[in-house]
């Protein structure tokens, strides 16, 4: 996979030389390349913004600068992504799907966001372009979230992560709920033990288990993901714990006791 990142921090995104994103990089496996926005101003003060029509407070980066960078780092295919907080919010689902695509190319706006007729542009002219929010709050700009994006993305690539079972087990995976607890090595700490189950040696114990808490913590936490669970994939003894925790299961949903 290939990603581009379009930033007038370059710095910012030395993040992705670390860790898996890195170790993925110097194998190979990812295509990373960021580039400084201010190549492609066009005035020797390499400007990439201007005051916004019809007035207002902050500055806006410009069509021009970012048309010209996008040309020649857009290639035929390509995912355009712009991180801001007015888009749909970005899920493990976005990150299962984006780490299908071949290459990626994250726009970070900067000040009050890049002109909308960039987008626009590039959506008429056949480019995929997907505006995309970490969370329902604003940052200074888009490369913090393109680091989070990127990271997420990322790592569903075949090869970037040593154990591919990790993928399956962790939270927001395919079972649509968030992980159980782990625990090691030492068996007793500051008077906490480790569960008796998971020093059972029983795999299906532990599978069990495993599985009760993954409901009792979504449950817990995350109620809006247990309303969304498929009936038909929750077993007799998903439907015992979901009853145990005040869920119904019907043919329609997953219902909270009483509704």
């Amino acid at each position: 996979m290939r990603v581009d990142v379009l930033t007038i921090f370059p710095a910012y995104l030395d993040a992705l030389e670390l860790s898996l994103v890195g170790k993925a990089r110097t194998a190979g496996l990812l295509d990373v390349r960021v580039h400084d926005l201010r190549d492609w101003a066009h005035d020797r003060h390499r400007t990439v913004d201007d005051t916004p029509a019809g007035g207002g407070a902050g500055m806006v980066m410009r069509p021009d600068v970012w048309g010209a960078a996008l040309s020649d780092v857009l290639t035929e295919g390509a995912t355009l992504v712009v991180p801001t907080p007015s888009g749909p919010t970005f899920t493990q689902r976005t990150a299962e799907d984006w780490a299908t695509r071949e290459h990626l190319v994250f726009a970070c706006g900067r000040y009050e966001g890049i002109d909308a007729r960039v987008a626009e542009h590039h959506r008429a002219r056949g480019v995929r372009v997907e505006e995309a929010s970490i969370g329902d709050y604003v940052l200074n700009g888009g490369e913090v979230a393109t680091l989070v994006m990127v990271e997420a993305v990322a790592r569903l690539v075949p090869g970037v992560l040593g154990n591919a079972e990790s993928v399956v087990e962790e939270s927001h995976s395919a079972e649509g709920l968030l992980e159980y607890p782990v625990y090691t090595r030492p068996v007793e700490w500051e008077g906490l033990a480790i569960p008796d189950v998971l020093m059972s040696g029983h795999h299906g114990k532990v599978a069990r288990w495993r599985r009760d808490q993954a409901l009792a913590r979504t449950a817990e936490r995350r109620p809006d993901m247990i309303a969304a669970l498929d009936p038909t994939r929750l077993d007799k003894r998903d439907r015992a714990t979901l009853g145990d925790l005040g869920w119904w299961v019907h043919p329609d949903g997953v219902r909270p006791a009483g509704e």
